[in-house]
């Protein structure tokens, strides 16, 4: 959901800004690669905060912007990350939290967002998925439902991108394994196989098939007939 937002939204025309973390953060920074991601760490400019995310560090600095307040050679502290995340909510017209727990740092940038005027939206997600709890809080009090990156472009008025960029796009995604876009689109809690057909808009016997091989690997399981939820080891 994350890289499709900011896929999307980079091909209308808008810089991407995240705080480089694994997870959300690095599926939104990876996505706009080639339209502007801006990343703000919580280290020094010479420092890269997790490991993993070295080699994604010099793509940005490369393509895209770094950017810390820290002095060079600072490294991580845990202080350093709220601080961060107002320079991430100060830069951007717009946050849009994607997932968050009820305590989640996620919530501090939100949180910052209002207080520097800028508009809060959330991706909502199951009442009993904790890692939702933080989006549907938001939601609750008032944030803005996304379904996707439409929503955040009416809520921005900004124009849809022309039909050349959407379909250059979305070709990749129908082209994509079947089993890897079922995996990115469920959680521990379990999903209707339907809704998950309707969801990727491929054909029931294909989701039939990655369905049985995603069982057999162990990554998914199916808690009751027509539901699919992760597998444990994954959830």
């Amino acid at each position: 959901m994350a890289a499709q937002l900011a896929g999307d939204l980079g091909a209308a025309g808008l810089a991407v800004v995240s705080g480089l973390a694994r997870g959300i953060d690095a599926a939104a920074h990876r996505a706009a690669l080639s339209t502007g991601t801006i990343a703000v760490l919580g280290t020094g400019i010479d420092r890269s905060y997790p490991n993993e995310n070295t080699a994604l560090a010099r793509e940005i600095a490369a393509q895209g912007l770094l950017l810390s307040e820290l002095p060079p050679g600072a490294e991580a502290q845990a202080r350093h990350f709220p601080a961060r995340n107002r320079i991430v909510s100060g830069l951007s017209r717009a946050v849009v939290v994607v997932e968050a727990a009820v305590k989640s740092g996620s919530l501090l940038t939100a949180r910052d967002a209002l207080d520097q005027g800028r508009d809060v939206m959330a991706v909502p997600g199951h009442p009993l998925d904790a890692r939702a709890g933080g989006c549907n809080l938001l939601l609750r009090d008032g944030a803005l439902l996304v379904r996707d990156a439409h929503d955040v472009r009416e809520a921005l008025s900004i124009d849809a991108p022309p039909p050349q960029a959407a379909l250059a796009l979305s070709a990749p995604l129908s082209l994509a394994d079947p089993s890897a876009r079922i995996l990115a689109q469920i959680s521990a809690s379990p999903v209707p196989e339907h809704v998950l057909r309707d969801t990727l808009g491929i054909d029931a016997r294909s989701l039939s098939l990655a369905l049985i091989d995603l069982e057999l690997d162990g990554a998914i399981h199916r808690p009751s007939s027509g539901l699919v939820a992760l597998g444990r080891q994954r959830a």
